[in-house]
């Protein structure tokens, strides 16, 4: 047991060290950004040049320190190892935020074994913010523990959303109205799961519902927050890493208060592959 934490905590002190690295050079692409004028084209290309290099610099420095594991990230970068481990990568999580100079985004390196997220760490540069820790691994956010949760108050709650493009009107409608109406909370849609969940950690919000996430979007988050007592409704054994994501996350009280609407709200599978295949 002694061996396996010693290990775990290994682990954590390498895979912190990668996406702090990460996130620095993310920064300067993002000090760039601010140099340009606003109309200028080249925003998005550095945006897109920012994406690639870092997965470029996250995937060469995974391989390195686990040579035996696979690797699989947002840009294309797909690597397949030995070990059963999978390191699912999202370089700048929040790319519309980062090109317009906002601070939340993030870099989310995750930890996939076993058909489960197991172990994450999340690192928002421009927020000086890293949230560390999974199943085996205790949560640690700045290098301090992590305040307990409250418990829900729906007189003073709170949901992050998150949808897809291709999610309708109609759908978003329906969702917010069911939170306004039905539940009678506030909502929030921050553009970048990581910081949405981070903000769940935090004890800022009390739960999560995407319709339309990518699994690297959420692979560092979701094992923190299990370790935090934050469920979630994925079905892990029914999708694959390249899957769509319909979801909501929080208290089992809060879980059983959004059910409904995740019944009455589908995700357009149909519309995500089309989009998918003409991007």
């Amino acid at each position: 047991m002694h061996n396996s934490a010693s290990a775990a905590c290994a682990v954590k002190a390498v895979v912190e060290d990668i996406a702090r690295e990460a996130g620095k050079l993310a920064l300067t692409y993002f000090q760039s950004l601010a140099s340009l004028p606003v109309e200028k084209k080249g925003h998005l290309d550095l945006v897109t040049e920012a994406d690639k290099q870092v997965e470029e610099l996250l995937i060469a420095r995974l391989q390195e320190a686990f040579p035996d594991d696979g690797i699989f990230g947002e840009e294309g970068g797909e690597i397949p190892g030995t070990s059963g481990r999978i390191w699912v990568i999202d370089p700048i999580d929040g790319t519309f935020n980062f090109v317009r100079g906002g601070q939340n985004w993030a870099v989310s390196v995750g930890l996939y074994e076993s058909r489960r997220p197991v172990f994450g760490v999340i690192h928002a540069p421009a927020r000086g913010l890293t949230l560390v820790g999974g199943k085996t691994v205790p949560i640690r956010l700045n290098d301090k523990p992590v305040k307990p949760l409250p418990a829900l108050d729906l007189s003073r709650a709170s949901i992050g959303l998150s949808f897809h493009p291709s999610v309708s009107t109609a759908d978003r409608l329906e969702v917010i109205r069911f939170i306004s109406d039905d539940l009678g909370i506030s909502f929030r849609v921050g553009g970048a799961a990581t910081i949405s969940l981070v903000e769940v950690a935090m004890g800022e919000t009390d739960g999560y519902l995407s319709l339309g996430d990518s699994t690297w979007d959420v692979m560092a988050a979701l094992p923190i927050l299990d370790n935090l007592g934050i469920s979630h409704t994925i079905d892990w054994d029914g999708i694959d890493l390249s899957s769509k994501l319909r979801f909501a996350c929080g208290s089992p009280e809060f879980l059983n208060k959004v059910h409904p609407l995740l019944e009455r709200v589908p995700l357009p599978a149909k519309s995500l592959e089309a989009m998918e295949q003409g991007a």
